[in-house]
């Protein structure tokens, strides 16, 4: 669910430097107020800044062109040190930290996000997939049973039912199975598993979901219902090796 590369950041960081300068313009093509400024009243930090801002900006974009991760992220701080307020910018920063796998500073500052916009779907989603990711689950689970509280989404209630089974609570995490297995709009999220010669594969979402509940049902005891989930998984897909191995295991 979470994956953005430095060429789709830039995307969000032109937006706001060409709003900045739109801005600008707009501020400059004002007429001048009818009073008299002394020479410190005028407001040369911010023609400075305007250009700070274009100076870190152009560093942004060679680096991105010639993929040099280390020196966007250094250009995007120098942008946030300048624009403390835009959060547009300090979340491109947690998705570089994302994406580059470096998960606790991705997680602090999607927290620092959150603070100021609760209920961000994008925050959300970014913080629950950081904290899953340094295996801080429960943090994760609140994260995303937020977010499935604002969007009602399929994908959001699916990692609730996984977190909630890695967290060992079987009940809840069977109730979000049965009501995902309703979700009309199941078959429009695709999950990658390896099939049987190793390779990646998307297979329907409901597999993966039917393959929670057999692991769940197993959990509670019932092995020949968890059974039954397998088999009924490998007629809708005969590779689908998690459920393979689960009734191989029961038998």
């Amino acid at each position: 669910m979470i994956r953005l590369t430095l060429t789709i950041i830039v995307i969000s960081v032109v937006g706001f430097f060409t709003e900045g300068l739109a801005q600008k313009k707009k501020t400059t093509e004002q007429p001048p107020e009818p009073v008299q400024k002394t020479e410190e009243q005028i407001p040369m930090k911010a023609d400075n800044q305007n250009l700070m801002d274009e100076h870190y900006f152009k560093k942004y974009t060679m680096a991105v062109r010639w993929n040099d991760g280390a020196m966007a992220k250094d250009a995007l701080y120098d942008l946030i040190v300048n624009n403390p307020q835009n959060d547009s910018l300090i979340f491109n920063l947690a998705y570089y930290y994302y994406d580059n796998q470096e998960f606790a500073p991705a997680m602090l500052v999607t927290q620092e996000l959150i603070a100021r916009q609760p209920k961000n779907p994008g925050y959300l989603e970014l913080s629950g997939a950081s904290f899953e990711a340094i295996g801080i689950l429960d943090r994760a689970l609140q994260n995303y049973e937020t977010l499935y509280l604002l969007t009602n989404s399929t994908p959001s209630l699916y990692k609730i039912a996984f977190l909630q089974y890695d967290l060992k609570r079987f009940s809840e995490s069977l109730t979000n199975v049965n009501i995902l297995l309703t979700k009309p709009d199941l078959a429009d999220y695709p999950i990658g598993f390896n099939d049987a010669q190793g390779n990646p594969k998307d297979y329907p979402m409901q597999v993966a979901v039917m393959n929670l509940k057999g692991l769940l049902l197993e959990g509670n005891g019932d092995k020949e219902g968890a059974k039954q989930v397998y088999n009924e998984i490998l007629q809708l897909s005969p590779d689908f090796q998690p459920a393979k191995a689960n009734l191989a295991k029961l038998k």
